[in-house]
């Protein structure tokens, strides 16, 4: 029989009882080329879609490009000098937690899991996807492999840089015919002015603009903006999170 402990830890990790499975998959620990800075998966986008998942009841698992340790960026960890994710709370409070500080020690490499154990993806943003998730053919597979089985495949922010190059198994992009958002120009452009250098080597938006029969839709500059088209679920930015989880959820219900 479990012990009280136990049962403690299951809730913590599972959000129990169980509904099923969803994968998180982030950034392994990178450098940006552009800034120098130490860079990986920002932390409200973990943190802000785990909370909607472990509140409806579903069990999370959380993998890397890489495996192993994952670090957040600077900017998103709510206890940094600069003050700018301060107001986070959701963020420290998981920071409070053991399993969640314990889960991003050791994570394992995506290539390590079966697709048919999980229900649905989702995409961690950050910076460091726009070095580690783009033309990385070992997620694109993935996360086409979740898509064409018909599962709820989420991507928010930069993480949304994947779905330029990402293509199904007959070919084609997966965005063909579909409507989806991501990392805004205007919010390229603000964060830019606000550390007085260019922090991306490229903009999602601008390059998701040259491609041919898809349709990428951005909202007013960092407001919650989350599109779902069929099974393909994106989120614009931080503040999209949980409102792309939350359509994940509601697909998963259906």
């Amino acid at each position: 029989m479990s012990t009280v402990k136990e049962i403690q830890q299951y809730v913590h990790f599972h959000g129990a009882p169980t509904k099923g499975k969803i994968l998180m998959v982030a950034s392994s620990p990178s450098v940006s080329v552009q800034t120098g800075w130490p860079i990986g998966f920002w932390a409200a986008e973990l943190t802000h879609p785990l909370r909607v998942f472990q509140e409806a009841g579903y069990e999370v698992e959380l993998v890397s490009t890489e495996g192993g340790r994952l670090e957040m960026d600077g900017y998103s960890n709510p206890t940094d000098a600069s003050g700018y994710s301060a107001h986070d709370v959701i963020s420290l409070g998981y920071m409070q937690q053991q399993w969640f500080n314990d889960m991003l020690v050791s994570t394992k490499k995506l290539t390590a899991i079966n697709p048919d154990d999980y229900a649905g993806i989702f995409l961690v943003g950050g910076q460091g996807p726009m070095y580690t998730f783009r033309g990385n053919k070992e997620l694109e597979q993935l996360f086409a492999a979740f898509y064409e089985a018909g599962k709820p495949s989420s991507a928010v922010c930069h993480s949304t840089t994947l779905l330029l190059e990402a293509k199904t198994s007959n070919g084609e992009l997966l965005v063909k015919g579909k409507t989806w958002t991501g990392f805004a120009d205007a919010e390229e452009e603000f964060a830019d002015q606000a550390v007085g250098m260019k922090i991306q080597p490229y903009r999602i938006e601008t390059e998701a603009r040259k491609m041919e029969g898809t349709t990428f839709k951005v909202a007013a500059p960092f407001s919650s903006y989350a599109i779902q088209d069929g099974n393909l679920i994106t989120g614009q930015q931080q503040n999209s999170g949980a409102a792309a989880a939350e359509l994940l959820v509601k697909a998963l219900a259906q």
